[in-house]
């Protein structure tokens, strides 16, 4: 299906739509937690704060804040099934203990991939359980413009080269550890949860109820959700969930209860971010640094490579791989991670910018080993982590591409406990600023998300900062 089709859709009358929102918005007061299972959640904020950890003073500390909504960054995406549902319930315990000490209603929106992967409905069903299942229902809202992902007839889509091809159709489908088959979003829900919630039981926000503002309609479809069943939203525009928002708030000021599995841009809408400039090269480096750059990239995606095959044109970018194979030889992968330290460390003293990149293609142990391969992934991941851990230099910005590499990077290499969202260096690909005691304090970090972007955003974003 071409993507001229979004175009067929009536357009809102934004001052009236904008006027609605507003107005909705003045009633909800509700504190929003964001359970981030990658650092990507944040590709649509801006001026608000991702806690690494989620320790009890850290909760409380983003309740007590005047914000309305802050992140934590799970990175669940990365985790066993044990373990991301033992964290789920721990956060959990404690976002209900912070509240209740704060006296501050709230919501819980568990932000995934917009491509469909990572632990659903685990995560949402175990913060449900938690919760003593006073959840009505789960709104499943994995629209993200900015990465091509439009969901419409209750199917979601990835838009590749002016094309719309259904979700399940994609290789994001084939992931080794969180593949699934089904594109039309009911589906997905009845296959994920092994027929626990049926598709005919699914409530579907259409399209064309949110274009033509059924607002009244739309509420009373959430108000008639019960025991947790599933809601599809459909979306092609941040409008929509300003419609959905307005709705939303209706219902919850009825009584109801929801969680949210969603991609970026809800957060954005129900957290009432205004837009903003794509930061400048002066509001992302030190001035007077005279330190070489450094770009990591760990995901495997095929944008990821091609995005990586762009950046290598740009002459002044030294590329170092990291033999990831060597991570089945311990000795030999401890000297590999040895050699690649030494290197960046003279290239940022140098003043010269440094790619340093796992093997493009992945380790494959074969059939029935997709654990094993997890498990190796995660060590390959940790020796990256180390590596950048244990540079002597600081170099003058740092961008990691990949989602699981990001948040590796980011948590356990710079230490970072609390960052403040700077905004976006390019659509879809935001940037911290690091706190005070981290590895280097208040340096912008470029989260590049693996699968998104245009194949020449990492040259383009690279370029710009030289």
């Amino acid at each position: 299906m071409h993507s001229s089709v979004l175009l067929e859709y009536p357009a809102y009358n934004i001052a009236e739509l904008n006027d609605l929102y507003a107005q909705a918005m003045k009633s909800f007061h509700h504190k929003i937690v964001v359970l981030d299972d990658d650092p990507t959640g944040i590709q649509k904020v801006h001026g608000v704060h991702v806690y690494t950890n989620w320790e009890e003073e850290s909760i409380l500390d983003g309740f007590q804040s005047e914000q309305q909504m802050f992140f934590i960054l799970t990175n669940s995406r990365a985790f066993s099934k044990e373990k991301t549902k033992q964290v789920h319930q721990e956060i959990t315990e404690r976002v209900i203990k912070a509240a209740k000490q704060t006296d501050t209603p709230f919501i819980i929106i568990s932000r995934g991939d917009s491509t469909l992967r990572g632990h659903f409905p685990l995560e949402t069903a175990t913060i449900h359980d938690t919760l003593n299942h006073t959840a009505d229902g789960e709104l499943i809202i994995p629209f993200f413009k900015e990465g091509g992902r439009y969901t419409l007839n209750n199917i979601h889509f990835v838009e590749s080269n002016g094309e719309l091809i259904p979700a399940g159709e994609t290789e994001f489908a084939k992931d080794r550890t969180f593949g699934y088959t089904s594109s039309h979003l009911g589906e997905y829900v009845e296959e994920k949860s092994n027929g626990a919630f049926l598709k005919e039981n699914v409530t579907y926000i259409t399209l064309e109820d949110l274009r033509s503002l059924h607002i009244e309609k739309i509420t009373e479809q959430l108000i008639n959700v019960t025991d947790f069943n599933k809601v599809v939203v459909n979306a092609i525009s941040d409008d929509d969930l300003k419609v959905l928002s307005i709705a939303l708030v209706a219902a919850l000021n009825n009584g109801k209860q929801f969680l949210f599995r969603t991609a970026a841009s809800f957060t954005k809408v129900i957290g009432r971010v205004p837009d903003k400039e794509l930061l400048s090269k002066e509001e992302m480096i030190e001035a007077g640094s005279n330190a070489g750059g450094l770009i990591i990239v760990g995901s495997h995606v095929n944008k990821t490579t091609q995005q990586l095959n762009e950046l290598l044109k740009l002459d002044f970018v030294e590329p170092i791989e990291f033999n990831s194979d060597l991570v089945l030889h311990a000795e030999l992968f401890e000297k590999e991670i040895q050699a690649c330290i030494q290197k960046l460390d003279e290239n940022i003293q140098n003043g010269q910018t440094s790619v340093i990149y796992t093997k493009r293609k992945r380790l494959d142990l074969g059939a029935g080993m997709a654990e094993k391969e997890l498990e190796l992934s995660v060590k390959i991941s940790d020796g990256l982590t180390r590596t950048i851990q244990s540079l002597s230099s600081k170099p003058k910005y740092i961008i990691a591409k990949g989602g699981i590499t990001s948040s590796e990077i980011g948590t356990t290499a710079l230490g970072v406990k609390k960052a403040l969202v700077l905004g976006q260096a390019l659509p879809g690909i935001p940037v911290w600023k690091t706190d005070e005691n981290s590895k280097y304090p208040n340096m912008p970090y470029v989260i590049f998300p693996g699968n998104v972007g245009n194949v020449t955003d990492l040259y383009t974003i690279v370029k710009n900062l030289e």
